[in-house]
């Protein structure tokens, strides 16, 4: 339970640092467009309810794919291959984003402690002399 605390925390810790970059910001909000979009395109064209055309486009944007639903119109699988194209490459980068952030969190931690200390080390050597 420890462990998964521990891996929640540092998640959160690097989602909270993702955050602060502008790229990332962008992706994320150019992937709740995608599921915006393909939301408000499923319901209207596939006719399914709004939760189902959430569910599906989450799971296609994660790559995990939905087993049963396969689009009825032309229209709805030409627009299943766009959306599968753009959003696996939107959702790859917001991915690649967060997992920088988690990787290098505590690098950037380290440097600054280092920086705190030899503040520190040049402070008291000032005054020593």
């Amino acid at each position: 339970m420890l462990s998964f605390l521990l891996t929640v925390k540092r998640l959160l810790g690097g989602v909270i640092r993702a955050f602060k970059q502008d790229n990332f910001r962008v992706i994320f909000v150019l992937i709740l467009l995608m599921l915006l979009s393909g939301t408000i395109f499923y319901t209207a064209e596939e006719n399914l309810s709004v939760l189902d055309a959430l569910y599906f486009c989450v799971a296609t944007l994660s790559t995990v794919g939905h087993p049963t639903f396969v689009p009825q119109t032309e229209l709805g699988k030409i627009f299943t291959m766009v959306y599968i194209v753009v959003g696996t490459g939107l959702f790859l980068a917001l991915i690649a984003h967060l997992a920088y952030a988690i990787m290098f969190q505590n690098e950037e931690k380290r440097d600054a402690t280092k920086v705190f200390l030899h503040k520190a080390r040049r402070k008291r050597s000032d005054s020593d002399g």
